[in-house]
């Protein structure tokens, strides 16, 4: 073989090797991660996905404590470091946020430059894989609101909630209202009243939101009336008009959710992904609580029944 052909061989295995390393490296922060950033004090939880598109690169998606799950065009991987950036959602600027970290272990950190240009430190660990019983022995069904007072509940701040007339109600954004209760698997029953224009949602779990907005008409979004906030989409839209009273039906086992709005199955036994925006914790394999969003506008209830899985 002469020294041309020998040069030509030893240029491809280099770059054989190259694709082959990246790759490896590449898989090796595959998958979907829980986050934790240190910010101003507070421990947020955050959701990350990075996945494989083609022969050689990264893409992913990322939740941040509020908002939905973005698109992130490419994670950039060099030397076992990665890096990405997205801009702005909901965050105030115009800045992008800046993300990089490594992996060790079997660990994510890192830093992210928030889009007021500070930085912040940030951890991961891989997203439990949550067990699927299909034939769960359900216990008893329990109400969680009593139609007298907030006993087995608690606000995440100032409390502006209250019950008029047997129903629990929110006349005015203010905040969180969180159950004392937490559960594992379980069916829901909760009913539902607001105003026009007004915006709330369930979290099941205090984990993956169930949109409730005032959506009637619309074609149905994962941002929108039923759907699991920036994740799933339901398949028609079921809202009725405002000021009148809804229901969800809502079932839970492992990360596989069914909805039913209204009488329509809108979501039928579907993977959620990961948390959504505004979660209480990230610690998807614990049980969590139930958490009814207060901060965005008026709202009421007067029906939440849960049935938990015994097993």
């Amino acid at each position: 073989m002469n020294i041309k052909k020998l040069r030509i061989v030893a240029v491809v295995m280099l770059v054989t090797l190259s694709f082959q390393l990246s790759a490896q490296e590449g898989k090796s922060i595959e998958g979907k991660w829980n986050l934790t950033i240190s910010q101003d004090g507070k421990q947020l939880p955050s959701w990350l996905e990075i996945s494989h598109s083609g022969f050689n690169t990264l893409v992913g998606r990322f939740v941040y404590a509020f908002g939905s799950a973005r698109p992130i065009a490419e994670v950039k991987l060099n030397k076992g470091k990665f890096s990405f950036a997205i801009p702005p959602q909901w965050e105030p600027g115009k800045r992008y946020m800046e993300f990089e970290g490594i992996m060790e272990g079997d660990l994510l950190k890192g830093k992210m430059v928030y889009t007021d240009g500070k930085t912040y430190e940030w951890t991961g660990t891989r997203a439990p894989k949550l067990a699927y019983n299909p034939q769960p022995v359900w216990g008893a069904p329990k109400a969680l609101f009593n139609g007298k007072n907030l006993e087995g509940w608690h606000a995440e701040g100032e409390n502006q909630w209250k019950v008029k007339n047997g129903v629990l109600t929110s006349e005015k954004s203010g905040v969180n209202l969180i159950s004392d209760e937490k559960f594992d698997d379980f069916k829901l029953h909760i009913e539902f009243r607001y105003p026009e224009e007004s915006n709330s949602g369930i979290y099941l779990r205090g984990r993956y939101e169930v949109q409730i907005a005032d959506n009637k008409g619309l074609e149905p979004s994962s941002i929108y009336f039923g759907g699991i906030y920036g994740f799933l989409t339901p398949n028609e839209m079921a809202a009725k008009a405002a000021g009148e009273w809804q229901a969800y039906d809502i079932t839970l086992i492992g990360r596989r959710v069914t909805i039913v709005a209204n009488g329509k199955e809108i979501i039928t036994n579907q993977n959620i992904p990961g948390m959504t925006g505004g979660a209480l914790d990230n610690n998807e394999a614990e049980p969590g609580s139930f958490l009814i969003q207060g901060d965005h506008g008026p709202v009421e209830f007067r029906s939440i029944v849960v049935t938990p899985a015994l097993d």
